[in-house]
């Protein structure tokens, strides 16, 4: 029988206690792959927690990949979890596809942000507090890796919410995700051979393209890119959404997410690009850590904005580097002024801070929430006549439609937008595009009121009917 201590007094909610320590134990090989754990009202008592406590522990492993469920036969450790470690000798060296609007009233895009939820008077508030207190620092030139007092309330976040360790020595700021993914090139080398998600965010093949880079795009199963998959290619880089990729939605469990790891570790100068882009928004668990947090061998590039949990128009996203690639950014671009401007900088500082982004993470996950639960309800209620499938709705900011009336893709497209309503099929997300086994349609839900998607939902069920 498992037995841990969970301290009742702690600030950390026992069903997280338990989750860590029951990780931490796969982790480790304390409990093997392929190991029964004790039923839920068997270590409840055990423990002396309630069997909702360890449920929701159980939940949060089985969500991460770290345990499977098996009907009538309970819970299972997750077979093959074994963390590749670097040796001390090898150690480093220390230092969306969405088109745009046009007429339609009513917009399923996945671009876009509720701008309501932007905390504008907080926000100015602090604008205020740090004019006055920077003053004349304001206006000179900034640390080519971003402010250190940003990079360190980054570091703070990403510690205790992603699970990530990282100095603030090793993040770089800069002018949000395609700046960000330009430099990422550059420091990897164009020379190079880029592994990419099929289907993924088109606009990121685009920006391979222009900085001359080989790309792969390779196919994905239900648990994101396999790893045997990407050993056969001639990638030596590859580019992941694996905490929810985009567009399918797929969160990629931790036995794949260490074969990646692996495959990262097996030869030399292989890099994993991680974009955590919506990681803030998981509705039915806790977030899922990142990627990051497993590595141990220095091959995880880490990329992430603010542009869903606060704003595109922010411009401010960060990079996580290893030590050697850091070393290489100062070998090579330290020259280069930040392209973010320090006011901004210091202001997002402050509000992160100050728990005002925490608070504003709280209040926008509850937004989303609703207008998810929301557009679900309204398309079960107006589509009710006619077969389709909701899909992939547990987390971020959009969700997947599976028509089954008939029609196929481009003509569920063009009907919608002759009634009013633009929405975007899956097949334009694959390079090359594809046709896909079933009409699916990806349905953001962020830019639109509660009213806005109960309206939308009855010009679809009138779009869609066959007459």
């Amino acid at each position: 029988m498992l037995t841990y201590h969970l301290d009742p007094h702690s600030k950390t909610p026992l069903y997280e206690q338990l989750y860590r320590a029951v990780r931490a134990d796969i982790m480790s090989g304390a409990l093997a792959g392929g190991e029964r754990l004790p039923s839920k009202r068997q270590l409840a008592a055990n423990l002396r927690v309630s069997q909702i406590t360890v449920e929701t522990a159980y939940a949060q492993l089985l969500a991460e990949g770290y345990i499977v469920s098996e009907p009538r036969r309970g819970y299972f450790v997750q077979q093959q979890l074994a963390l590749p470690v670097a040796a001390p000798e090898r150690a480093a060296a220390p230092h969306t596809a969405a088109a745009p609007p046009d007429d339609c009233p009513y917009d399923f895009r996945t671009n876009i942000v509720d701008t309501g939820c932007f905390p504008f008077s907080t926000w100015a508030r602090l604008s205020r507090s740090v004019l006055s207190e920077y003053a004349d620092r304001l206006l000179r030139a900034t640390d080519p890796c971003g402010a250190v007092e940003l990079r360190e309330q980054i570091a703070h976040y990403l510690h205790d919410f992603r699970g990530i360790n990282v100095s603030a020595d090793n993040i770089l700021v800069g002018a949000g995700s395609e700046y960000l993914m330009h430099l990422v090139i550059q420091l990897l080398g164009r020379d190079r051979v880029y592994a990419l998600e099929n289907p993924g965010y088109r606009k990121l093949y685009q920006i391979f393209e222009a900085n001359g880079a080989a790309v792969r795009p390779l196919p994905l199963d239900k648990s994101g890119l396999r790893a045997d998959v990407l050993a056969a290619s001639d990638a030596s880089a590859v580019y992941l959404t694996p905490s929810h990729h985009f567009p399918l939605g797929t969160v990629m469990p931790a036995a794949r997410r260490l074969e990646i790891l692996r495959w990262a570790s097996a030869a030399p100068d292989r890099y994993i690009i991680e974009d955590d882009y919506d990681s803030e928004f998981r509705y039915a668990s806790r977030p899922i850590p990142a990627l990051g947090e497993l590595d141990r061998m220095g091959r995880v590039v880490y990329v992430n904005t603010f542009a869903k949990s606060l704003s595109p128009g922010l411009r401010i996203g960060y990079l996580v580097l290893p030590d050697a690639l850091m070393a290489r950014y100062h070998e090579r671009f330290s020259l280069y002024s930040s392209t973010v401007p320090s006011f901004e900088q210091h202001t997002l500082a402050a509000f992160m801070r100050t728990g005002g982004f925490e608070r504003h993470i709280s209040r926008s996950r509850k937004v989303y929430q609703a207008r998810r639960d929301a557009l679900m309800a309204a398309l079960d209620r107006e589509l009710a006549g006619l077969p389709h499938e909701v899909s992939r709705a547990e987390a971020g900011l959009h969700l997947l439609l599976h028509m089954r009336n008939g029609m196929l893709e481009r003509e569920l497209i063009e009907r919608a937008h002759a009634a009013g309503v633009r929405v975007y099929g899956l097949s334009a997300y694959y390079l090359p595009p594809v046709k896909p086994p079933r009409a699916t349609l990806v349905l953001g839900y962020a830019g639109l009121t509660e009213q806005q998607i109960d309206e939308a939902a009855a010009l679809l069920r009138q779009a869609w009917s066959k007459t």
